[in-house]
């Protein structure tokens, strides 16, 4: 639990709310790569808080083909809004190996009868979910394929700035092309040709599952990135709105 709402203004969780939690944690359990944890539809009795590794949410159309609409992070708990809906509208899988913690449903309604801010606390991460589904809607609806690229880039950054796993402009990213292709909306061909302008216009390179930003400036712009809806410590929003106006029709 150390890594959950890690340098966020929303909720400072105190040592001893942290503590509540990680007593919370009834199983730890590892996960091989590229398996499913959940289906969508399953009754669950738990959440889950991603310990190590990365994790997604998913869902499929009726030819089988997987759009990613969540991207899971170190300190995520992938599927707390699991507590009051009980059955999921999606899947959850993992894209690396990943440690897991179990929290059981009762142990958390527990421990929100017993200390409200805690439960406030625990529903700001919710807020926190649900504001980042609106900018992946904002980025998928709005922005062209180079912005929904640089976007994410740009997103994922900040998110592993906060949690000690980005310098501020290079960081591990082990998924493919396709992976980013089913984040992004995008063919792996038109990835692919993304990738290589923001490559040779000396912005960002994406190779080995590592990014490496160059003109991380360049990148927020074209991504019309504004990190505000991430309620990050030492960030402040862009005055004049969201940066640049590069997005154009697909």
């Amino acid at each position: 639990m150390e890594l959950f709402l890690r340098n966020r203004t929303i909720a400072v969780l105190t040592e001893q709310e942290r503590d509540r939690l990680e007593q919370s944690v009834a199983e730890r359990r590892r996960m091989p790569a590229r398996a499913t944890l959940l289906d969508r539809g399953e009754h669950l009795r738990q959440s889950t808080m991603l310990v190590q590794g990365f994790m997604i949410r998913y869902i499929d159309d009726s030819e089988g083909r997987r759009q990613i609409v969540a991207f899971h992070v170190p300190g995520d708990f992938v599927d707390l809004h699991a507590f009051p809906l009980h059955v999921l509208d999606h899947s959850i899988a993992t894209l690396t190996q990943v440690e897991i913690g179990i929290v059981p449903h009762t142990t958390l309604k527990r421990l929100t009868g017993e200390d409200p801010d805690l439960a406030q606390k625990l529903w700001g991460s919710t807020l926190l979910d649900a504001a980042m589904h609106r900018e992946w809607l904002f980025r998928l609806g709005r922005l062209d394929a180079v912005g929904r690229v640089a976007h994410f880039f740009s997103e994922t950054n900040a998110r592993l700035e906060a949690i000690g796993y980005s310098d501020g402009t290079s960081f591990q990213l082990p998924i493919n092309q396709t992976d980013l292709s089913e984040i992004t909306g995008l063919t792996a061909i038109h990835v692919n040709r993304v990738l290589r302008m923001l490559r040779e216009e000396k912005i960002c390179t994406f190779r080995s599952s590592r990014v490496e930003i160059a003109d991380l400036p360049r990148l927020q712009q074209i991504g019309q990135f504004d990190p505000t809806y991430l309620y990050l410590k030492n960030r402040s929003p862009d005055p004049e709105g969201r940066l640049g106006k590069e997005s154009s029709d697909e």
